[in-house]
């Protein structure tokens, strides 16, 4: 049976500055669970997606196939810390932001749905105040939270957890011996799991052995996803290109600057005969000697040949200067979406609109009504409601 530990790596010499790492986050978790630290609810509809590893289980995809359910009925909001940006504070996206002022990742999702708003924050609550307040967001109808599992100040209405199929938390160690940002009991925040990037041809018998392993609540929802793949497409050109139609005498230079690249690698065997790969650090900036390097690596491959990259990286190549136009010519970028396996595309569909619509703020503004209508008849106080998916 082909399993999850294939892309882990322990580094058992650091398990002691693992011990320590871990007493520190468990003194952090302890004091929200003690109400010293204290977790924020909203009234609007707010989703959080998060892991609790360091690297890529394939956030950007869940949140663009959020924001791809939702954004032709509601008024949907982005919102991340914006890493490796170079501005500080609250920034709202525009059609002119940058790299430098808002993130890779973020302006991947504002190009692909400009309808949107998208806005980095690395202090949570002060960005969803502003979206909820600012003239030009206000009319926000949900919020996505993007790598905010451990924000912990803030209290989504749903928190879903994306566990990568390759590197199972339950055989992983906490950092710097292994990749876990928290402690593996730290799931139970959850109130979706998603185990990301499954091969496609996964057997009954391997989904009930890690539907066990994985050891859920019942007030946990799994779902098992993985990657498909659209047409090529041009990065500095119209042209599209289906994987099918790549010749079995081309040449492919896979261009990454992911965490996890070699599932994308796996998936592009069947179409790619002769593939060596370019790998750099995830969220990389390429720099002019990293240019000159995809120039010279691309310019030694004989024959034909095409360059495909993510796209991710090709949101941060098209502001990069120095491509050759041979490179830029043969550079494509591989679309990524998310296929729900199990046939459960629409129990997880259903999920999220329903809690989108039930606690929609105009939904809220005619419950409330109703509240003091009944406590104007019966003299009951009510509490402060907290929107929450388990609620539901």
């Amino acid at each position: 049976m082909r399993f999850e530990g294939d892309y882990i790596k322990i580094n058992k010499w650091l398990r002691p500055l693992s011990w320590f790492y871990g007493l520190g986050v468990n003194l952090r978790n302890q004091l929200f669970e003690l109400g010293i630290l204290r977790s924020r609810a909203f009234s609007i509809p707010i989703i959080s997606v998060g892991n609790i590893t360091v690297g890529g289980t394939g956030k950007t995809p869940h949140v663009e196939y959020l924001v791809e359910l939702l954004h032709k009925e509601k008024k949907v909001a982005v919102l991340s810390r914006g890493y490796k940006r170079k501005s500080r504070g609250y920034q709202l996206a525009t059609a002119d932001s940058t790299i430098r002022d808002i993130g890779d990742e973020p302006l991947q999702i504002k190009q692909k749905y400009p309808d949107i708003y998208v806005a980095v924050d690395k202090d949570r609550c002060e960005g969803i105040d502003r979206l909820t307040a600012d003239e030009a967001t206000k009319d926000v109808d949900v919020i996505l939270l993007d790598d905010a599992y451990q924000h912990r100040y803030v209290r989504p209405g749903i928190n879903i957890l994306l566990i990568d199929y390759h590197r199972l938390i339950i055989h992983d160690s906490l950092l710097p011996a292994g990749r876990l940002r928290e402690p593996k009991r730290g799931k139970r925040r959850a109130d979706i799991v998603i185990v990301t990037k499954c091969p496609h041809d996964l057997n009954p018998m391997e989904f009930r052995v890690l539907t066990k392993q994985l050891e859920l609540y019942p007030y946990q929802d799994l779902y098992f996803t993985n990657l498909t793949y659209g047409h090529l497409q041009q990065v500095f050109g119209g042209n599209e290109l289906p994987l099918d139609q790549i010749g079995p005498d081309t040449h492919a230079l896979l261009l990454t600057g992911i965490a996890s690249p070699q599932q994308i690698e796996n998936d592009l065997q069947p179409y790619v005969k002769h593939m060596e790969s370019l790998t750099f650090a995830d969220h990389h900036y390429f720099r002019p000697k990293d240019i000159r390097r995809i120039n010279e690596t691309f310019g030694a491959i004989e024959g034909k040949k095409i360059i495909i990259t993510t796209e991710k990286d090709a949101t941060r190549l098209r502001e990069a200067e120095g491509l050759s136009e041979d490179v830029k010519n043969a550079i494509y970028v591989l679309p990524v979406n998310i296929h729900f396996m199990l046939n459960r595309e629409e129990t997880f569909n259903h999920k999220i609109s329903s809690y989108v619509l039930k606690n929609s703020r105009n939904s809220i503004l005619v419950k409330a009504k109703d509240d003091n209508k009944s406590e104007n008849r019966n003299h009951l106080g009510n509490g402060p409601r907290t929107i929450s998916f388990r609620d539901n």
